[in-house]
């Protein structure tokens, strides 16, 4: 706790001059020494097999864990966002776990690890040369084939993506059950991370999952005891407040003075379908990325621009970079549905059993309701100065609001860093690791100045 044992109350917004200070200060703490390694292990969901792979970090000296104000160790679940693995978050992981003592447990998603080779590096392209297409490793030795998939080349929302390629799998093949069943492989593997490694009773686990890792950490946040928090820096919420941001006008005021209005009707992505993203993605993101930090002129640099999308991609690429997690994250719901049936009759099971599957998978884009549920705990939610799809306005007029509807309302705060983008380890100007150092020192606060105790409310 704080001084006085007064709770520590975040700030609405923090000043670049703040996050400039308080980046250098956690730089400059000295390094506790951790040790990494992966829990690499085989679950079972809907009747079928999958590798689960989570890395780990922690210090040497278990004497150096931090410890909560509630008086149990601190651990951390971190969870990239659906194109990326473990070393996508490994920034992140290190900043808490060796200058704040948190032990952290960083999960992939079912698919995303590449089992094939000891680095967990994909190689390649996402889309080669010779047509071969990256698809998703869920279980050693397994691989989907080309006879599994048909290529789509999809320009409905060219102006937003660009022409994205997706494969959408055909009926009847494992391609077909894994991209149906991998949902519940998703809730089974994090149950078990954090079970495995940051158990209930030793500490308490403060979940976060980056943009499209989100919807899921929060859908684990009810289901896993132990879990005593959302630290949300630019997290996605519940799939359906998500989908209710996306068919309401968005803001991207944030940028500069420049302000565009979108609006956008619900998701429909089939739950067969596999995206493939490709440096389009990357350019989706840098080009308001720019607009905020060098406003317009940034067109007049455009071959510039062009060259930094090219080499954001090639660094990118050696993560997964495919993705089917919006069927969860936008909550599409016949999706959802169409998934939990086609595993059932694969399982064979009786139309009761059915129907409680169906609404199991419906479960994962809301959060749970009824007696003898656990409540939604405290979240503490940050966005950054240049987020492409994290606005401060939409945050307090929108997603805040939804989530004081909850019976129970769980806890909320909204603090703004007016510096930063989406991907908020990336360096920026006097930011070597952007505004990571910055969100890392806001959940220590968090954590150990009592924001998250059930009575602080």
């Amino acid at each position: 706790m704080t001084k006085g044992n007064a709770v520590w109350k975040p700030p609405t917004e923090m000043s670049r001059e703040q996050c400039l200070a308080d980046s250098g200060a956690v730089l400059a703490m000295p390094d506790i020494p951790l040790k990494e390694y992966e829990d690499l292990f085989r679950i079972q969901a809907v009747g079928m097999d999958w590798d689960i792979g989570a890395q780990v970090y922690e210090p040497e000296d278990p004497g150096r864990i931090l410890v909560g104000a509630d008086g149990r160790k601190a651990g951390v679940y971190l969870l990239s966002g659906g194109d990326g693995d473990f070393k996508t978050m490994a920034p992140v992981a290190r900043l808490l776990a060796g200058k704040f003592g948190f032990k952290v447990a960083t999960m992939t998603y079912p698919g995303r690890l590449f089992l094939d080779g000891p680095s967990r590096n994909w190689p390649g392209d996402t889309i080669n040369p010779d047509g071969a297409i990256r698809t998703p490793i869920w279980l050693s030795g397994e691989h989907i084939t080309p006879d599994q998939y048909e290529v789509v080349k999809d320009s409905s929302i060219r102006e937003r993506y660009g022409t994205r390629t997706v494969l959408h799998a055909k009926p009847g093949t494992t391609f077909w059950h894994r991209l149906a069943g991998w949902p519940a492989a998703f809730e089974e593997g994090g149950k078990q991370v954090m079970a495995r490694n940051l158990p209930d009773g030793e500490y308490s686990v403060y979940v976060h999952g980056h943009s499209t890792g989100g919807p899921f950490v929060f859908m684990l946040s009810q289901r896993v005891p132990n879990i005593a928090g959302v630290m949300a820096v630019e997290n996605s919420a519940f799939g359906y407040i998500n989908e209710a941001k996306l068919k309401v006008i968005g803001s991207l005021g944030a940028i500069g003075d420049f302000e565009r209005r979108v609006t956008e009707t619900s998701r429909v992505d089939p739950f067969y379908e596999l995206y493939i993203r490709t440096w389009r993605d990357k350019a989706r993101y840098i080009g308001p990325e720019k607009l905020g930090q060098d406003g317009p002129v940034a067109l007049m640099r455009l071959p510039l621009v062009i060259e930094e999308v090219m080499e954001a991609w090639e660094a990118a690429r050696a993560r997964p970079q495919f993705k089917c997690e919006y069927v969860v994250s936008a909550n599409i719901e016949p999706s959802l549905e169409e998934a939990a049936r086609v595993s059932a009759r694969r399982m064979g099971l009786d139309t009761d059993a059915t129907e409680a599957l169906v609404q199991h998978f419906l479960g994962y884009g809301r959060e749970l309701r009824g007696p003898g549920v656990k409540p939604v705990p405290p979240v503490l939610f940050c966005v950054t100065k240049d987020s492409r799809d994290h606005d401060a306005a939409t945050y307090r007029s929108l997603v805040m609001p939804m989530y004081a509807r909850m019976e129970p309302a769980p806890k909320t705060a909204l603090v703004h860093f007016q510096a930063g983008v989406h991907s908020y380890w990336k360096p920026e100007a006097d930011l070597p690791l952007g505004v990571a150092p910055v969100a890392a020192k806001t959940w220590h606060d968090a954590v150990t100045g009592g924001y998250f105790l059930a009575d602080n409310g």
